[in-house]
């Protein structure tokens, strides 16, 4: 890694994961996209070039890590095409981070994902990593450099702030997502609610018990992701059996997987609040969605990582 001192002018790339989120981060850093060839050869090998001069200067590569694995490699391409161009510094700006959920070892044989990913970033040439709410927080402890790990909560909060619920209630939809729906709760002056949830088989989700009190009040299911959504809704249709007022789901990253977007429409809810670290092409939106952007968030981030000021700020 180069000394800051001697870190040339920011350039931001991007891979074709989420451009749009790109694009809006760019404007908020005030620079351009730097320009990029992305394409496939005949058998589906991917080809990255990146077009303009990075030699000697601060590099910020966006892409999340969304289904299909190409974003992974396109990722891993751009940052093993910059450090061979002579970048001076390469930050890996990773909205969504995939392979979270495989973080430890939890059945025999098994791999643990996010720790080889973190591997090949590294090995790649990413000499820092910038997140969003990764899926558990010790995952920055895979990366043997620098990690900044943001968290989507202030720009959901400061929605559901302008909502004024009644008595609201921060509902965990499981015990692994208790400590995210603390913080949601301080900031918003709620009380805390959790789903006690048993998981038979993958993507299968059972609740046992609501613990908190919820009758005739506005509940904020908050979680980190919501994939096929089977523990959101079941946690909204429990909510709503034990009286609770109105009921909203919100997570930072919305994968809507399967029938996901079915059940949420399906589901006796008022809103699911999101935010666009992923992509949610037209065909998944449906009534009572709402997104959010966290393109201020990042920008801020990118630009305080350039200027080697503190992000912590960010987290308020």
């Amino acid at each position: 890694m180069s000394d800051p001192l001697t870190l040339g002018p920011m350039m931001l790339l991007a891979g074709s994961a989420n451009r749009p989120l790109a694009a809006e981060i760019a404007e908020n850093v005030g620079l351009p996209l730097g320009e990029v060839t992305c394409r496939r050869f005949a058998d589906g090998e991917i080809f990255v070039r990146i077009d303009e001069n990075v030699r000697g200067r601060d590099i910020f590569i966006m892409q999340s890590t969304v289904p299909p694995a190409d974003t992974l490699m396109e990722l891993l391409l751009l940052i093993d095409a910059a450090r061979r161009a002579s970048a001076a510094r390469i930050t890996a700006v990773v909205p969504y981070f995939g392979y979270s959920r495989q973080d430890r070892k939890d059945q025999p044989r098994v791999a643990i994902g996010a720790k080889l990913v973190a591997n090949m970033l590294v090995v790649a040439g990413a000499d820092r990593v910038l997140g969003l709410d990764f899926h558990q927080h010790q995952l920055q402890g895979f990366f043997d450099i620098p990690v900044d790990h943001l968290y989507a909560a202030p720009v959901l909060t400061r929605y559901f702030r302008q909502k004024k619920l009644l008595n609201p209630v921060v509902v965990a939809p499981d015990v692994g997502a208790a400590k995210m729906a603390r913080g949601f709760a301080k900031r918003l002056g709620a009380t805390i609610g959790i789903i006690d949830k048993r998981r038979p088989t993958a993507n299968v989700a059972e609740v046992v018990h609501v613990i908190g009190e919820v009758e005739g009040r506005d509940c904020v299911v908050a979680d980190d992701m919501i994939d096929t959504a089977g523990t959101m809704t079941e946690a909204v249709r429990a909510l709503k059996a034990r009286g609770a007022r109105e009921v909203y789901c919100c997570a930072t990253h919305a994968l809507f997987s399967g029938p996901a977007c079915e059940r949420l429409a399906a589901a006796p809810l008022t809103e699911v609040v999101v935010t666009n670290t992923v992509p949610i092409p037209e065909q998944k939106r449906f009534a009572g969605l709402t997104v959010l952007s966290v393109a201020e968030l990042l920008g801020h981030a990118i630009r305080y990582t350039h200027s080697n000021e503190s992000v912590s700020s960010l987290f308020d």
